[in-house]
Parts: C-alpha cells; structure tokens; sequence
C-alpha cells in the first residue's frame, strides 16, 4: 500500500494503519504485532512519530481480516490448533495445564503455535516426563511480562504433534495465581482449563466464521 496524500482525518488513518498491520500480520505471518506496526508505518508513508494502534485493536482486525479473506482454510486451522491443544492438555495432565494465546482469541495465522502454560515445582519435570514418553522436544524459553512490571524468562519446551507446533512453559506453582500478562492486549492472559478448552475446540467453522 502507498502513502496517503494527505487531506484524510486521523480517524481515518488510524483505521488504515490498523488494517494495513493486520494484513501484515495474516500474509506475512509476522507474528509480533510491534513489527506489524513498524512495517505499516513504513509502507504507509507515515513519520515515526505517529501514534499507533493498541494491541487489542491489531488482534481484532487480524480476526476479522481471517474470517473475510481466510474463510473455510482459517477456521479448520483454528479448529485443529484447539483440538491439537486439547489433546496436549490431557497429556499433560500432571502439570496442571492451561491453554493461553491466539489460539483462545482466534487472532491465528498458519505460524501459529499451539501454547500452553503448565505448573510444577521443578521447571525440568517436564523434560524428564516427555523423555520418558519418547517424545522428541527441543527446550527453549520465553520472557513474560507481568502487571508489577517485572519480566521472567520461563522455561519452555516445543514439540510437534503431528502438523501443529505445541509450546509449553513451564512456570512454578505459585504462577498458577500470578498470571502474565498478553502481549496482544496487555490485559492478564486468558488461562483456559481443559474443560473451558474442550468447549472452544466444540466450536465448528460455522460459529468461527460467524455465518448462519
């Protein structure tokens, strides 16, 4: 997309900026909304001084955009993401897991992994237990942000479950009632339990799409 001419209210710019980063987001899969944004300013002709969009407003456009212009191929990805997290969660039993991310609020693309967040008081229980299961993992971490403002790197373990990418952080017990926050709305993240996720992944493509 080109820059605008000129003459447009801010209303107006802010609504194309919103839309030009969730069309990054869903055709390019760049999967951080911050770089999202930057590269729609570029594109856009806008100074970096611009404001720019909340998060919450990028997240709702990537849904919308998925529905209008992903169509049935967005909601089987979608479906199969939360049925994939699902079956994680019941294997995963032990840990007492939650299922968190895009996958909750739709806002998916075909990069998106499943993620979970899991509890124990030893981070490398999770490794030992997958190894005895003979399940091939590669052992990462991830930094969460939190409401006080501290920010911990959590261990994390990735793992594939047949085309679906699973992520589990691994977070102590005392994190199961401190929860961080999303880096989509920068409101405390969504921890679903199996049951809560069991019922998202019930939802056809008809109820994601929104049609009928």
């Amino acid at each position: 997309m080109k820059a605008r001419s000129g003459g447009g209210s801010s209303g107006e710019a802010s609504r194309e900026l919103i839309a030009e980063c969730a069309r990054i987001v869903c055709e390019e899969d760049v999967l951080d909304y911050r770089a999202a944004k930057h590269k729609a300013m570029q594109r856009l002709g806008l100074s970096p001084r611009s404001a720019m969009p909340d998060n919450a407003s990028i997240q709702a456009a990537v849904i919308e955009y998925q529905r209008i212009f992903g169509g049935s191929d967005y909601a089987e990805r979608l479906i199969a993401l939360r049925r994939t997290a699902v079956q994680a969660m019941k294997l995963l039993q032990p840990f007492d897991p939650r299922m968190v991310g895009a996958a909750v609020s739709g806002a998916i693309t075909a990069a998106h992994r499943v993620q979970i967040h899991g509890f124990a008081d030893r981070p490398e229980a999770l490794d030992l237990f997958l190894a005895e299961r003979n399940i091939p993992f590669e052992q990462d971490e991830r930094d969460y942000r939190y409401p006080d403002g501290r920010e911990d790197a959590v261990p994390l373990a990735r793992f594939e479950a047949g085309e679906i990418g699973v992520d589990v952080a691994m977070f102590g017990l005392d994190d199961l009632r401190r929860t961080p926050l999303s880096p989509s709305d920068g409101l405390p993240m969504k921890r679903l339990k199996l049951a809560e996720a069991e019922a998202l992944a019930a939802l056809d493509a008809t109820a994601i799409l929104g049609h009928g």
